[in-house]
């Protein structure tokens, strides 16, 4: 199957990438909590493949084994598949779905149990080309000349208002400190 009829067919990549260049892989039902594994995506997202390897590998959570496989197994779909280097890519998105639970039951005092959830999660990572982006061109000088005046001017009035409402107001009195306390405590203390 070409490369184009396998993009024809496959709406989740469709979802996930869209028209652009790149290829994702998917670890389903690993037994780490959604939440612990999102910590771990938030490394990694954003960071091209070899440095969020070198990061994952690293990383003290537990879920970051199964978050480097999945990043290793994306690198090589896009190599495989999608014929990108590897130098260039780039781990745009990493998501995190919250798999099946497992109920499992503890006993507890008293004939009760309680109920302890295994949970489960799904990680999509996604990994695309890196994009080098193009100068944007400037805006014509007039109009942030005007803006900058006008920024310039209002701090000038804001600031005069409230000199001119502190001068109004009375001073205020000053707290005065407690080191009689101290000095109560040192002197029994000697004694």
């Amino acid at each position: 199957m070409s490369v184009q009829e396998r993009r024809a067919v496959s709406a989740r990549r469709e979802s996930l990438l869209g028209d652009e260049p790149g290829a994702f892989a998917v670890a389903r039902f690993v037994r780490v909590t959604p939440m612990k594994a999102r910590r771990v995506g938030d490394l990694v997202r954003g960071l091209g493949v070899d440095d969020a390897l070198a990061t994952l590998k690293f990383a003290p959570q537990a879920a970051a084994a199964t978050v480097y496989k999945v990043v290793d197994s994306a690198a090589a779909n896009a190599e495989g598949t999608e014929h990108l280097s590897r130098a260039d890519l780039v781990v745009t998105k990493v998501l995190v779905d919250e798999g099946p639970t497992l109920k499992r039951h503890r006993p507890r005092a008293q004939g009760r149990a309680t109920r302890i959830d295994k949970r489960t999660s799904h990680i999509t990572v996604v990994v695309t080309p890196r994009v080098e982006e193009e100068p944007v061109a400037k805006a014509p000088a007039k109009k942030s000349a005007k803006k900058a005046d006008a920024a310039k001017k209002a701090p000038a009035k804001k600031a005069a208002a409230d000199q001119a409402e502190t001068a109004d107001k009375p001073a205020k009195k000053a707290t005065a400190k407690k080191p009689a306390a101290k000095k109560a405590t040192a002197e029994k203390k000697e004694s």
